[in-house]
């Protein structure tokens, strides 16, 4: 398959007027809708940002690379752009970028589109092909361009010409028995689209330059592919991982292993090689889990990194409150209907509550922020220390307390056995992280934690119990707006995080916060959908299809659908949309509005003590916001 049967000349943008990274973003989904090659636009953006978050796809050399690999996809598609400006994307290298190359995927996709995916992103290393790209001025160029270089490409390949051409296991055995100079690499991406391909390419043009033989496995989309064995490993002199999701650790252990992010094979291929042939990285030591090593030596900010690790938990958390929440609050209907003694709502309940999934809430959450942390043998230590705080009321602060204690335990264990005779490498995983583990961290929530914590939960849940209507209001006002901030980012979620800790700490009484956030996270999408409705004239044909969906969106509590309004116009959308939010999530606590349920929107809200006054709430909150952003935006050109 050629490139270009990916890179429609209908889609290609040969002037992008964006000059922020969110308009950019914004006008190449554009283009992908309007040629029919995404079904879903709001899941598409939501998916690129995704993406976007885990590390910026703008790799350098003025090129910014979104990609997005989801079921809002029908046809792989690759939408190139240029700029003549440039554009400010928060490239790794900083400077603003100039060609655009938006890369859509569909689940399940063929491996023929996976593999003309890896070899554009390999092209696009070559700066003398990337010069020749800048200096087109029509698609018939563009496209004509990459033929004859695809062309030339597999003219190479068949004349065994390609200098970059991935060696086998026996050739590199053949070349290893005359040179010392032997590497092993390891690229991955969280997508596995692009970024795999062209850290490949990097490491092994960069290898072939030095007189470096090297061996690079890549963990794509369509899996593990050139994958490394034994023989190769133990002969290596180094390790290189550049990779931002996990891997196979293990096989590594006892050698140098450099661990990077995908964007630094692509950036800095000499200056990793390098360092794995001196041997100048850490010794990994496996601890029987997966990627139970040193961590990344660039780890970014310890914000990013308590993050990460909190979201880490909450994902996994999350299923167990949307499961058992629903359930919990259908049995409230049963209950209603028939009273205690009904056997739906006792089943049900006992799915649910708190013998049931929301049993498990905190103990998960801990888990798997210590997972995070200290990998898979944090994993156990965490969860006992979050089944603790359950059951000593230190609740979900103590959970949370407990899942950063049990990940640090176990990297403390893992450095102080580092030592032990070699002998005693398999006592480790199954005897000495979780006797030890358990024994530490246990200890200290008893002691510590629970008793602190206990006393915290306590004093906060009174305190919520005996808020004044003023302060109550208050509070229903700062965490509503917190729902719609950055819309799913930190700010939603921390709000959001609140209120799951107060329902699962004091029960049914105080869903009055669970009230306010489900309102708040309701009201932006809700809000874009009015305003695409009644100020049609404010919007294009493209953003009032998409408005339309946010309906259902906001009716369901998804607040993510207002992302890509809020990402092409963040002051006016997203000031309107907290706005609204604000007074949505202040008219609950006003009205003293209890839901029983941490999920569903409207339809848990039959469950609420006064269910009408939610509804008119949320009504109220999202009018007001869509009256703002529908009054204040700017009328579209013809």
């Amino acid at each position: 398959m050629r490139i270009t049967d990916l890179m429609m000349k209908e889609t290609m943008i040969m002037d992008l007027q964006a000059t922020t990274k969110e308009a950019a973003i914004d006008e190449l989904i554009a283009s992908l809708a309007a040629s029919g090659r995404i079904n879903d636009p709001v899941l598409f953006k939501e998916m690129i940002l995704k993406r976007e978050g885990e590390s910026s796809t703008g790799i350098g050399n003025g090129i910014g690379m979104p990609h997005a690999k989801t079921k809002a996809v029908n046809e792989p598609t690759v939408v190139f752009a240029k700029s003549s400006k440039g554009v400010e994307y928060e490239s790794l290298d900083g400077e603003p970028a100039k060609l655009f190359f938006m890369i859509a995927a569909p689940e399940g996709a063929g491996n023929t589109h996976l593999r003309t995916l890896a070899a554009l992103s390999r092209l696009l290393i070559d700066n003398d092909f990337i010069d020749q790209l800048m200096n087109t001025r029509t698609p018939d160029e563009v496209t004509a361009l990459f033929d004859a270089r695809q062309a030339e490409e597999a003219e190479k390949k068949d004349s065994k010409q390609k200098p970059s051409a991935q060696p086998t296991p026996a050739e590199v055995t053949k070349a290893a028995s005359a040179s010392e100079d032997f590497v092993v690499a390891v690229t991955a991406c969280p997508t596995g689209i692009a970024h795999t391909f062209m850290a490949e390419d990097a490491l092994l043009k960069k290898a072939a330059e030095m007189g470096v033989q090297i061996r690079v496995e890549t963990n794509g989309s369509e899996g593990a592919q050139n994958v490394l064995t034994p023989e190769e490993i133990s002969r290596a002199k180094g390790v290189i991982v550049a990779a931002d999701k996990k891997v196979d650790m293990d096989r590594f252990d006892g050698k140098p292993v450099l661990q990077r992010p995908v964007s630094d094979g692509i950036r800095k291929p000499q200056e990793l090689i390098s360092k794995a042939l001196k041997g100048d990285a850490p010794i990994y030591r496996s601890a029987g889990g997966n990627g139970a090593g040193e961590k990344h030596e660039e780890k970014g900010s310890i914000g990013s990194k308590i993050y990460k690790d909190l979201m880490n938990g909450i994902s996994h958390m999350l299923p167990f409150v949307v499961g058992g929440g629903i359930l919990i609050a259908i049995s409230f209907l049963f209950e209603q209907l028939g009273g205690a003694e009904h056997p739906l709502f006792k089943l049900l309940m006992a799915l649910g509550g708190g013998d049931g999934a929301f049993h498990f809430l905190i103990p998960v959450l801990a888990g798997f922020i210590a997972v995070s942390i200290g990998d898979r043998p944090a994993l156990m230590p965490g969860m006992v220390g979050g089944l603790m705080a359950v059951n000593s009321n230190a609740g979900f602060l103590g959970g949370l307390a407990a899942g950063f204690l049990a990940g640090y335990v176990v990297i403390g264990l893992r450095k102080a056995f580092a030592g032990l005779p070699k002998t005693l490498e398999g006592l480790k995983p199954i005897l000495l992280y979780p006797v030890f583990g358990l024994l530490i961290a246990g200890t200290v929530m008893y002691y510590i934690f629970d008793p602190v914590f206990g006393a915290i939960n306590t004093w906060v849940v009174g305190a919520l119990n005996n808020l004044g209507t003023g302060n109550a209001v208050l509070l229903g006002l700062v965490l509503g707006g917190m729902m719609a901030i950055d819309m799913g980012g930190p700010f939603n979620k921390a709000a959001y995080t609140f209120a799951i800790g107060v329902f699962t700490s004091s029960g049914n009484e105080n869903g009055t916060m669970m009230a306010a956030v489900m309102a708040g996270g309701m009201v932006p999408p809700l809000a874009i959908a009015l305003a695409t409705t009644f100020f049609k004239n404010k919007f294009t044909q493209q953003e009032q299809k998409s408005g339309l969906t946010n309906y259902v969106l906001g009716l369901s509590f998804i607040t993510e659908g207002a992302i890509p309004f809020a990402a092409a116009d963040p002051l006016r959308v997203l000031t309107s949309c907290i706005l609204g939010s604000a007074i949505a999530g202040g008219l609950t606590q006003l009205w003293a509005i209890n839901i029983p349920a941490p999920h569903g929107g409207i339809f848990v809200a039959a469950l609420a003590n006064h269910a009408l006054l939610f509804l008119l709430a949320v009504a109220i909150g999202a009018v007001v916001s869509g009256l703002v952003l529908g009054l204040w935006k700017k009328r579209t050109e013809a």
